[in-house]
């Protein structure tokens, strides 16, 4: 059940507070929708919250916490935060490689449940290992005071990887491709099944619209590139690869390696349930 106050009740939609989403939220125009409709942007763990208690009615969510209330909800099709190969924004920082410290203490960001529950997966299944993990504020300096690695996501892992801190950066994403074979979806767009059955029409008009803002800030990351330079630092060329190496869509073998994600959470205990994934389209 929705909780906002708003007295208009106006329609609550999410976006994440990271420049990954970008192409899909750049110049995202709310006016152009035929219902009143606000943004709250959020870190994927407040958004994720917010979408699972009810309170927002169409949200990016993290990929696990999609699959802890996939009941609930519906997936819009073709949207997506993904990755074939490195991901170059979820990076496991550590003194020894990642397979050497398997055993170890290893600080995590508490800003989103994906990345944490993918390196649960990897240094468990992959390497074999039982880390201690404790959960922390995105700040590398204090998370490696006691800890034999940290992990971070998004803006704050970008602007890790670009300081002389002689630690091995791990890319995630890049783990997992050579492991499974399979890119790793962190994040989908999610909307409340009750609203969807209420507005179906507007499901089907925003669906397209965020999918149209998709393909023309992809046709043209000038401007996009620019606000990363001015709002995070870095080059052009950095910001130019950064976008261009992220996958935005969700087609079948996407659906197929988040499905694996899922299985493998399920089998250690991280997920109490297995997860279907069922997306809007106008039949629902």
């Amino acid at each position: 059940m929705k909780v906002n106050n708003l007295e208009n009740d106006e329609i609550l939609i999410g976006k994440i507070k990271y420049a990954n989403v970008w192409p899909i939220f750049h110049d995202f125009k709310l006016t152009n929708l035929s219902e009143k409709a606000s943004l709250v942007t959020e870190v994927p763990s407040l958004l994720n919250r917010r979408m699972l208690e009810g309170s927002l009615d169409i949200s990016p969510v993290s990929s696990f916490a999609f699959g802890y209330g996939y009941d609930r909800f519906l997936l819009l099709p073709d949207l997506s935060v993904s990755s074939d190969g490195p991901v170059n924004s979820i990076f496991l920082f550590s003194r020894k490689p990642p397979e050497e410290i398997r055993n170890g203490v290893i600080a995590l960001t508490n800003t989103s449940a994906t990345s944490v529950n993918l390196l649960k997966i990897i240094m468990e299944k992959a390497y074999g290992g039982h880390p201690t993990y404790w959960d922390s504020e995105p700040d590398l300096d204090a998370m490696m005071e006691k800890s034999d690695a940290a992990l971070l996501i998004g803006d704050h892992a970008i602007t890790a990887s670009w300081r002389d801190h002689g630690y091995i950066v791990t890319d995630l994403g890049e783990i997992w491709k050579e492991w499974t074979g399979y890119g790793m979806t962190f994040a989908v767009w999610a909307v409340q099944r009750s609203f969807a059955e209420t507005k179906p029409s507007f499901i089907s008009e925003v669906s397209a619209a965020f999918e149209q803002n998709k393909q023309r800030n992809m046709n043209n990351l000038s401007p996009i590139v620019e606000h990363a330079c001015t709002m995070i630092g870095g080059t052009p060329e950095y910001w130019r690869h950064y976008f261009n190496n992220l996958c935005y869509d969700f087609n079948e073998k996407r659906q197929a390696g988040l499905a694996l994600y899922f299985s493998y959470a399920y089998e250690l205990g991280l997920i109490q349930n297995e997860v279907r994934m069922n997306i809007w389209n106008d039949n629902i």
